[in-house]
């Protein structure tokens, strides 16, 4: 391989990459999200500066099932994202992120920066009437998720514009010694969405303590409710929000 050659692959390793170029698009991609009050000095702690908490107090637990991922392949993914602001502007951080797929890990962190690491999440309806999410860390339980199945319609219009909201990675890539090569905020926004269905009911979220999927570092305090809703859409490429380095 020559110079040219070898900046023209798309990922490591050059025999065979782990991920496809981006954009990605995905076909009936499921989710179920449940906002829950938790506390405020804890939702601080896990928000990178200069991005704020949006003052809310509030989380969103989240399962995605993406059975068709255009470069990723067939997965499932679980974790949590936080409603801020950046200078003012409305976003939501995404903080900790699990799933049971190596090029949507492998592309995640490496491209967007989202904080991917191996898991297994579930999203399925059990007994015909309640939407169930379920995260294993090392074949251990340490989040259910529970919601009535399709309970209440929501506007598909509102909820096509709740995907498209601005979501932000912390990215961190150290360099060969050990010093950060890359520090950044990035952004990016989902495109291309076609709501194929979208519904709200009340929900209920348990959190069990793992010292390697932190998900209950955010405890549930009072729970608000929660949304499921089935879409298309298109993760394109993103875009420094903020360079920690400059």
């Amino acid at each position: 391989m020559n110079q040219k050659d070898v900046l023209s692959l798309q990922s490591m390793p050059a025999a065979s990459g782990s991920y496809g170029r981006p954009p990605c698009r995905f076909i009936n991609r499921e989710f179920l999200i449940i906002t829950y009050e938790s506390d405020p000095a804890a939702i601080r702690q896990a928000v990178p500066e200069p991005l704020q908490p949006d003052g809310s107090n509030t989380v969103s637990y989240e399962w995605i099932k993406m059975p068709d991922s255009s470069g990723l392949g067939s997965y499932e993914e679980s974790g949590i994202v936080i409603p801020c602001t950046f200078h003012g502007e409305p976003c939501n951080f995404v903080a900790q992120m699990y799933l049971d797929n190596a090029p949507a890990i492998l592309g995640g962190r490496e491209v967007w920066g989202f904080p991917k690491k191996w898991a297994k999440p579930r999203l399925i309806v059990e007994e015909t009437e309640t939407l169930t999410g379920t995260l294993h860390y090392n074949n251990v339980l340490v989040a259910t998720g529970t919601m009535p199945f399709k309970y209440n319609i929501l506007d598909e219009k509102e909820t096509a514009k709740a995907i498209a909201k601005t979501q932000v990675n912390l990215k961190l890539i150290p360099d060969v010694d050990g010093t950060p090569k890359i520090a950044q905020l990035v952004a990016y926004n989902l495109e291309n969405i076609t709501v194929k269905g979208a519904w709200s009911g009340p929900a209920r979220l348990s959190l069990i303590p793992h010292v390697n999927a932190p998900v209950a570092d955010l405890p549930v305090k009072a729970y608000i409710g929660g949304k499921h809703f089935i879409a298309d859409l298109t993760l394109p490429y993103g875009r420094v929000l903020y360079d920690y380095l400059q």
